[in-house]
Order: structure tokens, then C-alpha cells, then sequence
């Protein structure tokens, strides 16, 4: 009898990662089991036991995976900014879009899973990572910001990254009725650049 194909993998567990990812593309994180994944990867769903616990903690390493790429990008847009505090601010509000583009497997891992990001350690400090990313561009720019009027670097963060995940939610995966009448990089930018005017980060349009 021929052996299963996959055991012949170099990296059983990679091989079953990126399987996931296919399948949560196709049919969302919540759409496939434990076994299609197995089947996707050529293994039998006793092999995938040795090395996740259940379907979660797969979709959790491709949801730290997904954010080590994550703060890959954000940390080269926030460099590529520099030395210009507002530069590297914008550019990484537009990494967000960009990943999310480019990544729609892992996105979905990261932020429609459900996992929550403690859900070991390796994904919370690869969680944390990207989110510090964001947080020192933020910070950089608030020092413009007289001390009494400054908003709290994590706050500051915190409303880019809602900002660039309701473009992404809404405007660029694709969702029935969700077409808006401009880009959805035209969309971050504009709203981005309404935010830091109103904490007068960048002067107001004549």
C-alpha cells in the first residue's frame, strides 16, 4: 500500500497551516474542520494532533504568522517614513490596507477568527509587536502635540487602527453592497488626514 502523501512533507506542520489558510479563504475561518484541513494537506486528521491541539490552535499559528507579516510590513513603511514623523505615520496606516490585500488568509486568522491573540504566547507577542509598531509612529507624531492636548500614544494608535480596519472591513474585501464611490486608499487617507487635523498635526485645507 502506498504511503499517505503527506508524510512526505518536509514541514507536516507548515504544510497544514498553509492548507488552513486556503480553506479559510475560500469558505472564512468559522467553514471548514479539523479534517478538510488534513485532506487539503494530504495527511490523515490523526497526523494534524501532532502538532495542534484542535482546529483553534491551527487557526492561531496562522493567525501569529499572519502577524509576524503584519509587523514585518508595518516596521518597513514606518522606516521607509523616516526621518519624517508624519511620513512614517501615514505610511503605516496604508500597510494595514496593504497586508490585508495581500494577506486575506491570514487576515481573516488575526481579526475574523475569533481567536483571541492570548491565545499563547507566541501570538501575543507577535500581536504585540505590530501593535507597537503603530503605537511609536503615533507617538513620534504626538510629539507635535502640546503635553495638556495630548492624547495617550496607545488612544492615538487605537483610532488609526479602527480607522484602517473599518476601510478594510468595508470597502476593500469585496462585500456585497459595501461599494463606495472613491478608493479605499483614497478613503484612509482622506480620513487619516481629517484625524490629524483635528488634533492640528497638519494644517487645515484652504
Amino acid at each position: 500500500m502506498p504511503k499517505k502523501r503527506g508524510y512526505h512533507h518536509g514541514n507536516l506542520k507548515q504544510a497544514l497551516v498553509a492548507a488552513a489558510l486556503e480553506l479559510i479563504e475560500q469558505k472564512g475561518p468559522q467553514g471548514f474542520t479539523l479534517s478538510e484541513a488534513a485532506k487539503a494537506a494530504g495527511v490523515t486528521p490523526a497526523a494534524v494532533y501532532r502538532h495542534f491541539h484542535g482546529r483553534e490552535d491551527l487557526i492561531a499559528e496562522a493567525a501569529r504568522q499572519g502577524y509576524e507579516i503584519f509587523a514585518d510590513l508595518m516596521q518597513f513603511a514606518y522606516d521607509k517614513g523616516q526621518p519624517s514623523a508624519l511620513a512614517s505615520f501615514e505610511a503605516t496606516g496604508r500597510a494595514y490596507l496593504a497586508f490585508a490585500r495581500k494577506y486575506p488568509g491570514h487576515y481573516m486568522a488575526m481579526f475574523e477568527s475569533g481567536v483571541s491573540v492570548n491565545a499563547n504566547a507566541e501570538l501575543a507577542r507577535a500581536a504585540a509587536r505590530a501593535n507597537g509598531i503603530l503605537e511609536k509612529a503615533a507617538s513620534d507624531l504626538s510629539e507635535r502635540i502640546p503635553p495638556e492636548k495630548r492624547p495617550p500614544a496607545a488612544m492615538f494608535s487605537a483610532h488609526i487602527w479602527a480607522l484602517s480596519h473599518g476601510v478594510v472591513e468595508l470597502y476593500a474585501r469585496g462585500a456585497p453592497g459595501a461599494r463606495a464611490p472613491f478608493p479605499p486608499e483614497e478613503l484612509l487617507e482622506s480620513g487619516i488626514g481629517i484625524y490629524l487635523r483635528g488634533l492640528g498635526l497638519i494644517p487645515p485645507d484652504n
